[in-house]
């Protein structure tokens, strides 16, 4: 891993670099607390899965265990060029045979919604995923009422697979899951695309 000065002077971790974002490994001093507070924000989790609060301990071990430490997922921080952490991004169940997995991301910082920085970092993360660990398909699941991770999977090459009816209770009624998948092949011209922007 690199290292690269940042306009404050520190020094900060590099894995992967794009136009606005860096993708780090999760572990650095203050990730925890953050994602402590992201994980336990009502606004910022109905997007996600879980639905119980959690303690910085549960926190902890998932930042703990959640770097490069496993074959079969990747987890990392999403981090402005200033060196602002806002977010996380990953993969669960990478399968080395099949060449799938699932990805999931989450702009954890309310400060930083809308401003492209989840598609900058979703498409270093692709760009990852296709041309060094030669994957194939990458999946995503979305809450159709979770119109910006839906737009910003689009405008990465992702397309909807297929659509579970009903099958998440959100705020009180229950929501469509969207299955979105993008493979490598229908990518490159949207990866194309991005670099000439």
């Amino acid at each position: 891993m690199k290292q690269e000065q940042n306009s404050s002077d520190k020094k900060q971790t590099i894995f992967l670099k794009g136009k606005k974002t860096i993708l780090r490994p999760l572990g650095e001093e203050g990730d925890t607390e953050r994602c402590h507070r992201w994980i336990n924000d009502s606004e910022v989790v109905q997007y996600l899965a879980g639905h119980w609060p959690v303690t910085l301990l549960e926190e902890k071990e998932w930042v703990e265990g959640g770097s490069l430490k496993t074959k079969n997922k990747i987890s990392l921080a999403i981090v402005t060029h200033e060196g602002v952490h806002i977010g996380n991004m990953g993969a669960d169940n990478i399968n080395w045979i099949d060449g799938v997995t699932t990805t999931g991301a989450v702009i954890g910082d309310k400060a930083y919604w809308g401003k492209g920085l989840g598609t900058d970092a979703k498409m270093q993360l692709l760009n990852y995923f296709f041309n060094t660990l030669n994957l194939r398909k990458i999946c995503s699941s979305v809450i159709a009422f979770n119109e910006r991770s839906v737009a910003y999977s689009l405008k990465c090459g992702y397309k909807e697979e297929g659509r579970l009816r009903k099958h998440v209770f959100r705020n009180g009624t229950y929501h469509d899951l969207i299955r979105l998948v993008v493979f490598k092949e229908d990518w490159l011209p949207f990866w194309e695309k991005y670099n000439q922007q």
